[in-house]
């Protein structure tokens, strides 16, 4: 599966095992510039290690990973956690985003500045800048998180389980930023989930994982009883939510 100018991330027979355990199993799949790509499965299923392959933070057991020259950003599992007891702003998180090459928090250029400033505005966070992130809410550090990584410029933005400990309310506001930032800014995003109801409901493409990849197709496709018997077992009961 070469790189294309419409692929961003091409795998190909990735297998990976953990002390001998085998976690992934001969995964094959395609991002394709602007896809909204949701990958779900039950605990264990291999989803976060699929993601640290794709960012190059694991090597696979064998099969490879060609990846454009786009870059990519990156908001981890409850981001905050390292961050928030210290005295940190809203703004000199994001600027988090801007350093390259060893280069200090407090030199930023011009363009650094521009990309902050454009990367809070794109969460809805710009009048808030010189707040402690500690006195946010845990909806409104998720959105400081994704300027952080809004802020390096990326063309594909992966997401690791971002509404973890997030309200019912800040929750759809936050995927109101996502659909926002797919439609009109024409970012391709990946978000990793469990909560397979709402991911089906917001992404235009899914990818079913437990150790292998069950099934990859739009949300209607997928969510078939055979595929999610397949992924879940035949106890799930699924309900899509509406808006």
């Amino acid at each position: 599966m070469p790189i294309t100018d419409n692929v961003l991330v091409s795998i190909k027979d990735v297998s990976f095992a953990y002390n001998g355990e085998l976690v992934l199993d001969s995964i094959n799949l395609k991002i394709k510039r602007g896809d909204f790509l949701g990958i779900i499965g039950p605990n264990g299923s291999g989803k976060t290690t699929l993601l640290k392959i794709m960012l190059g933070l694991l090597k696979p057991k064998s099969g490879s990973v060609d990846v454009s020259e786009s870059k990519i950003g990156y908001v981890p599992q409850k981001p905050g956690s390292s961050i928030t007891p210290f005295p940190i702003t809203v703004e000199e998180v994001v600027a988090l985003g801007t350093m390259t090459g060893g280069r200090w928090l407090d030199i930023k250029t011009a363009k650094d500045k521009r990309n902050i400033t454009d990367a809070l505005e794109a969460v809805g966070m710009q009048s808030e800048r010189k707040r402690l992130l500690k006195e946010l809410s845990g909806g409104k550090q998720q959105r400081v998180f994704i300027a952080r990584a809004l802020a390096a410029g990326p063309e594909l933005l992966i997401l690791d389980e971002p509404t973890v400990g997030v309200d019912v309310e800040a929750q759809e506001k936050f995927y109101q930023l996502l659909r926002n930032l797919n439609q009109n800014r024409k970012l391709t995003l990946v978000i990793v989930s469990h909560e397979m109801d709402v991911v089906a409901h917001e992404v235009n493409t899914i990818a079913c994982l437990n150790t292998r990849l069950v099934c990859h197709g739009t949300p209607k496709e997928v969510l078939k009883s055979d595929f999610m018997e397949k992924l879940y077992g035949k106890e799930l009961k699924f309900v899509v939510h509406g808006h």
